[in-house]
């Protein structure tokens, strides 16, 4: 292992199945007397974070940028940065839509403005960080696309090389964005699952840094600093619930680590109860939720789902997820693919946010949530988009064919508008 630089605020790695500690290496991914499950978790001293940072410091701070939380991350005061700005998204009040499902408070906390328009830059940051702390020539990743993209653009800011495992059938778009950003693809012929495991095996045996999602404990570090965001911009007043779409389970962990660390502080004075959305297709979460399974012996499913970003058969953070929900209070609800795609349209013809499957998937389950009763009127309720429309068109073109949105094709003249708007006109 690559010793660490001082991290005054971390005290150690601690791995959530037995506990043992580890100093907090760059390097250092899971506890070895658990192999590839042995996930480890980090553990700070919040008196020396407390000395560090405060809200009011934050306030004089002009970095909107994720690195404006520096002392409540794993990550050296004078740790350089990509260039990229990552974090500072907007949270939308959404009362509109808010009035249309009943609810008196409702955000909706955008992600796909992150700079490859996914929530995943957060942790591709921290990745970035922590290979040059590890003194690594090259870093990879498995992907769905959307980890992917975010490490290859994150890391082509800086000039570092990546090779990255995609699924075949990842989206176009996601492929493209790879590509572009010069990254070396490997496109495997098979699951998310066969692409996480060659990942691995492949950098164990070229000595790369591995960035995997539920393998590098970072990731959840970089993740966090949405709820970190979500808190300042309410003032430091918690919402009462967070909804967010689940795959690998990685996303949820960093949002209730975000909300657990700011408890911790005293900055908050409640941990939002945390709602985990997952895709009836890939609802490994969901089922060992509601049947009161154990994750460590659940195996895999078979996951599909139009939302490529949440489809995973065996959950790589399912500890952390499990956590986050069991915590804060929260639960986890499943959407069928058709009410993802409405909800893609749905949240835009609402509040002009376009997000991706995965992103709508979130909206979808606060529909679920609401009908389950898991929500109250007064409920302050954020929802959070976890990627921009655009890396997913052919899924926008069905969410709006199901709500029978129209193209019309017609000829530059005001006679063929006038029919169109009198309903004769022929569609696209």
């Amino acid at each position: 292992m690559t010793p660490s630089a001082p991290l005054p605020s971390v005290r150690h790695l601690q791995c959530l199945i037995c506990g043992k500690t580890y100093p907090p290496e760059p390097d250092r991914y899971v506890c070895p007397d658990h192999g590839r499950e042995g996930i480890l978790d980090v553990i700070y001293d919040y008196s020396h974070m407390a000395r560090a940072i405060s809200p009011q410091s934050l306030a004089a701070t002009p970095d909107p940028t994720i690195w404006r939380y520096k002392p409540m991350l794993p990550v050296t005061s004078d740790a350089v940065v990509p260039p990229l700005t990552v974090g500072g998204t907007p949270l939308y009040r959404t009362e509109r839509l808010a009035q249309c499902l009943g609810l008196q408070h409702l955000w909706v906390k955008d992600d796909g403005r992150e700079p490859t328009a996914s929530f995943k830059d957060r942790a591709s940051a921290m990745a970035l960080v922590k290979a040059r702390e590890a003194g690594a020539r090259v870093i990879t990743t498995a992907s769905t696309g959307n980890a992917a993209a975010a490490l290859a653009g994150l890391a082509a800011s800086v000039g570092f090389p990546t090779v990255i495992f995609v699924p075949a059938s990842a989206p176009q778009a996601k492929i493209a964005q790879l590509l572009t950003y010069g990254a070396q693809v490997m496109l495997v012929e098979g699951s998310y699952d066969d692409a996480f495991d060659l990942c691995l095996e492949a950098a164990d045996a070229f000595g790369w840094y591995n960035r995997n999602t539920g393998y590098n404990p970072y990731m959840s570090e970089g993740k966090k600093t949405v709820s970190y965001e979500i808190s300042e911009q309410l003032h430091w007043q918690a919402p009462d619930v967070v909804l967010v779409s689940v795959g690998d389970g990685c996303i949820i962990g960093g949002v209730y680590k975000g909300f657990y660390d700011l408890y911790q502080l005293g900055w908050i004075d409640h941990i939002p109860r945390i709602i985990g959305v997952q895709a009836e297709g890939s609802n490994y979460l969901a089922e060992a939720w509601a049947k009161g399974e154990d994750v460590l012996t659940k195996p895999p499913i078979q996951a599909h789902t139009v939302a490529d970003s949440i489809s995973a058969g065996l959950p790589r953070d399912r500890l952390k997820a499990m956590r986050a929900v069991r915590e804060s209070g929260g639960a986890f609800v499943t959407v069928s693919d058709e009410a993802i795609l409405r909800a893609i349209a749905e949240l835009a013809q609402y509040t002009g946010v376009f997000a991706e499957p995965a992103g709508a998937a979130a909206y979808a389950g606060l529909k679920q949530a609401l009908d389950q009763a898991l929500i109250a009127p007064q409920d302050r309720v954020v929802v959070i988009n976890t990627g921009n429309g655009l890396k997913d068109v052919a899924s926008a073109m069905r969410a709006a064919e199901l709500r029978h949105a129209r193209a019309y094709r017609i000829p530059p003249t005001l006679a063929a508008v006038q029919r169109v708007l009198s309903g004769e006109g022929d569609m696209l």
